[in-house]
């Protein structure tokens, strides 16, 4: 199956062709009508982003083209949440551009039809056209200007899907590189470090102090005896709305019944196997009793052991060659297996191909019939058994653009890899050996070119079947699921699970109306979408998701805006807690405490930070006391010095101290002054780089309706 993602398609290189040849045409006509043409929209709305509309059908069509461009890569359709994860990045995307177009427009950044017309007409690196071989000059390697007039001239009328898959493709990611570059450039030659700021810095960075300080931590004073109302978390929270805004949410929790199959099940399910084992074991026609009795299709090819799929490979060889071992348990599953063979082959084989594909592997449909495919193929064997060039024939003939690039070649595939003809052709001719063989694929003209390496390898066929829940399993888990559902309220639901010893699973986080999992529930949509919908206290209907049935309780609704006190208490009370510690021992110290009477009061001790000039001013850390802000500014207070302060309150505890002295190391260089300078103006740049699109997305108002179609 491996050699599927070597198959390419036959046209593939007529198609870029066209496409890109079709740009050209597409930019002239839009050259014509105005550049403004070249990104216009419909006007069906399911969002928008400072009142500029999010156009439902180019969102679909962004979602179809990233979900085929994963589905290619990863060789297999995307799972339900996977598609979800597309459609978030594609709103992302779309919002993303929205914003940052709109700032750019502001600013007199744009991207013109010109601009772009030059760009796909330069040699460039840059330029995606240089990617198509059929729109460069052999002779020069460059982009061949007859072709490209030719086009201006025949490629105008192309529209629809194909000019979309232009704009995705070539057009959107140079206007996004062409505008991007130039914000960034503006941002850069914006950034500026004024004279007197370096001079302020130049004397901060040199400053240093030494102080004598008491430090009373606020463990002082146990937390049982602090009590914050739900007041004081409000009022705390109003003098700081910008560290508690939130999204609109919901809060549930839920209990699962589970549809896994049980110890009663599996007994069932054993039995059943054993009781195919006598069979499997006397009937000569392997083939069809497997394909009559297991769900491990049968399988005549001899594979390595690493190639066996299967945890008990060494228990399944101990016995003799014919015997069957089993049941046990693999994969979910129980499994008889039987060893049909046993042989040592190469490790490795070289090869190469001339594919005459009669199916495009990926769309299904014929691209030449069986027998015109064959007779094709038996021709150019001929010719290159009378001395034709191999790789010429490749070049003219294959359509596997996986190997055509590299003559046909395939240089090291391990046994096993390739579909069982190619492969066995491959590893059982002598090097130089050349043949036609068919495959699903096609006819292909084959030349073995020698083998690597040799080990044992296994035919082993297995009779398995799926340890899966009965009915009854299933039933009995929807009735409890629905006898839960049937409590009318989260009171109700919560006193019923106590009586069944049953407990329910609290989300961690609020819910967002376009979430697709909940918590470890995955593919969760509709819990998510019910949950939008439900009053607080309400009990859902049982949902089936994955394996088990789930029942949920809305608990709690959050509204777009500012938390509520039972919201904030987790994140503001310790701070409030400790507010109140420190207005609690500031008055026990007084109004004009010393050092010698702090240290007395809560048995402290007088400390000295700073002798060793690890104090400055630029600091982040003071040694004994981590980071204290405020301790930092009253250190270089020429206010404070040779005098103790009132009692400061910290992070960490309340303090009072002394000034003992506050000096400046010598002058630096001129040298590391502008080194200095360079590197502020360095990290003013990168800030600036850094926070500019989260400082616009803050300002930005979105509407997102997606939940309401998905």
């Amino acid at each position: 199956m491996q050699i599927i993602q070597n198959i390419r398609d036959k046209g593939a290189a007529v198609v870029i062709a066209v496409i890109s040849l079709s740009l050209i045409g597409f930019l002239l006509m839009d050259a014509k009508q105005g550049s403004n043409k070249l990104f216009s929209s419909s006007n069906t709305d399911f969002g928008s982003v400072n009142g500029s509309k999010i156009d439902k059908d180019e969102f679909t069509k962004k979602v179809k083209a990233a979900e085929a461009q994963q589905e290619q890569q990863q060789q297999r359709k995307l799972s339900a949440a996977e598609s979800a994860q597309v459609r978030d990045n594609v709103w992302n995307q779309l919002v993303a551009e929205k914003v940052f177009f709109a700032e750019a427009e502001k600013l007199g950044i744009n991207f013109t039809a010109k601009e772009l017309s030059n760009i796909l007409s330069s040699n460039t690196p840059d330029n995606p056209l240089l990617q198509d071989k059929n729109m460069i000059d052999p002779a020069t390697g460059m982009l061949d200007q007859a072709k490209i007039k030719e086009a201006l001239t025949s490629i105008k009328k192309s529209k629809g899907e194909q000019r979309e898959q232009i704009e995705a493709q070539v057009i959107d990611p140079q206007k996004i590189g062409s505008v991007s570059q130039k914000y960034m450039g503006m941002l850069n030659a914006s950034a500026y470090y004024p004279g007197w700021m370096e001079e302020q810095d130049n004397k901060n960075s040199n400053s240093f102090a030494t102080i004598s300080y008491v430090a009373v931590p606020y463990n002082v004073i146990s937390d049982s005896t602090i009590k914050v109302t739900d007041a004081e978390v409000d009022k705390y929270v109003a003098a700081h709305k910008d560290l508690f805004k939130q999204e609109a949410g919901r809060k549930i929790s839920y209990v699962t019944f589970s549809q896994l199959p049980n110890s009663a099940d599996s007994i069932k399910m054993f039995e059943l196997v054993q009781s195919l084992k006598e069979n499997f074991q006397t009937d000569n026609n392997v083939k069809n009793f497997v394909a009559r009795n297991s769900t491990i299709p049968y399988d005549s090819n001899y594979k390595s052991r690493t190639s066996v799929q299967t945890t008990i490979l060494d228990s399944i060889l101990k016995v003799p060659q014919g015997t069957v071992y089993g049941p046990y348990v693999d994969y979910g599953s129980y499994v008889l297996a039987k060893v049909l063979g046993t042989k040592v082959t190469a490790d490795s084989a070289k090869a190469r191909h001339i594919l005459i594909g009669t199916v495009d592997p990926q769309t299904g449909n014929m691209l030449m019939s069986d027998s015109a495919a064959k007779k094709l193929a038996d021709s150019i064997l001929t010719a290159i058994n009378g001395g034709a060039d191999f790789a010429m024939m490749v070049q003219q003939y294959s359509t596997d653009q996986g190997s055509k690039e590299k003559g046909g070649v395939y240089e090291s595939f391990a046994y096993g890899q390739m579909v069982p003809e190619f492969n066995e052709f491959s590893f059982s001719k002598s090097s130089g050996s050349k043949g036609v063989v068919k495959t699903q694929f096609g006819y292909h003209v084959m030349e073995a070119m020698g083998t690597k390496g040799s080990s044992a390898k296994y035919k082993i066929t297995f009779v398995a079947k799926e340890i899966i829940a009965s009915q009854q399993t299933i039933d009995n888990a929807n009735n409890e699921a629905t006898t839960a559902s049937s409590q009318k309220d989260a009171a109700k639901l919560d006193t019923y699970l106590k009586t069944k010893g049953l407990n329910k699973i609290t989300t961690p986080n609020a819910l967002k109306e376009n979430d697709f999992n909940v918590g470890q529930l995955q593919d969760a949509r509709g819990l998510v979408r019910w949950a939008f919908e439900a009053k607080k206290g309400d009990v859902s209907e049982p949902f089936s998701i994955g394996d088990q049935f789930v029942v949920a309780a809305l608990d709690k609704i959050y509204t777009k805006g500012t938390q509520d006190a039972v919201t904030a208490r987790p994140m503001v009370e310790r701070d409030i807690k400790n507010e109140k510690k420190g207005a609690e021992i500031t008055k026990k110290l007084g109004a004009n405490p010393t050092l010698e009477s702090t240290a007395a009061a809560y048995q402290q001790q007088v400390q000295i930070a700073g002798a060793d000039s690890s104090l400055t001013f630029n600091g982040q850390v003071i040694n004994g006391l981590g980071n204290e802000p405020k301790i930092f500014g009253a250190a270089f207070n020429p206010a404070n010095k040779n005098k103790v302060t009132t009692p400061i309150i910290g992070k960490s505890g309340v303090y009072v101290l002394k000034v003992n002295s506050i000096g400046e190391k010598a002058a630096v260089t001129a040298e590391a002054a502008t080194a200095v300078r360079l590197e502020r103006l360095s990290v003013i740049r990168n800030q600036a780089a850094g926070n500019w699109y989260e400082g616009l997305l803050k300002q930005a108002t979105i509407k997102d309706n997606r939940s309401t179609f998905y």
